[in-house]
């Protein structure tokens, strides 16, 4: 039997994983496959300032104070973008929650809806292919097709094959010694997430430093198995 939610409420699923690591391709595929929806919480924030909700309204003025706007406030949003009809067949989380405490706060506020975390899948990665895997990036600035010096060059130099625009550009940051920092801080930080979701039972880990179609069948599997 398909699915293994006793509530068969729509899935909550969260990636996990290091800057890199393919959570952004592996969400978009659960959104054309399964019809999930990926949300990041930068994205959500955005939108919750320009709907003019009482989170919203609440959101904007922490922000325009120059502060980080606080776990309650997140919650708030997440709460209302999780009654949206678009919503209906479950969501993907990206980034968010970060801590255990964040992690606590948005279990309580499932459970208000027979809701929980289905999976937390964290995707697994060699640090030190990462760093290469990273440094060689760089992106159309028309069209945000990504591309790498070694594993996807295009087909005719510094041209696009999507677009055909010849705007290659790079990040700043995506290099050797700052790709080390962010994994260090990623790893220190995610740690007792991840502890946090096996001890429920939640986690599950994919080898993410394969090729992409193995990695999107894996994650694939887990999902089918948690839809209603």
């Amino acid at each position: 039997m398909k699915g293994s939610s006793i509530s068969q409420k729509p899935p909550v699923l969260i990636l996990l994983g290091p800057p890199g690591a393919g959570k952004g391709t592996q969400a978009r595929m659960l959104e054309e496959r399964f019809g999930l929806v990926q949300l990041s919480t930068g994205d959500l924030l955005r939108a919750a300032v320009a709907s003019g909700s009482d989170a919203g309204k609440a959101a904007k003025a922490v922000m325009e104070a120059g502060d980080l706007v606080s776990d309650d406030i997140v919650i708030a949003i997440l709460r209302d973008r999780l009654a949206a009809p678009d919503c209906a067949k479950g969501v993907i989380l990206d980034g968010f929650p970060r801590t255990t405490l964040q992690a606590e706060a948005l279990d309580q506020m499932l459970a208000e809806s027979g809701q929980q975390i289905d999976s937390a899948i964290e995707l697994e990665v060699d640090d030190a292919q990462m760093v290469t895997r990273i440094a060689g990036r760089f992106t159309c600035g028309a069209c945000g097709e990504g591309y790498h010096d070694t594993f996807k060059v295009p087909e005719v130099a510094d041209t696009c094959d999507c677009c055909g625009a010849q705007d290659m550009t790079r990040r700043a940051d995506d290099n050797t010694e700052t790709v080390m920092s962010r994994l260090d801080a990623y790893h220190e930080q995610t740690a007792p997430l991840v502890a946090y979701y096996a001890d429920k039972g939640a986690l599950r880990r994919v080898d993410a430093m394969g090729q992409i179609s193995d990695i999107q069948d894996a994650i694939a599997a887990l999902t089918e198995h948690v839809m209603p």
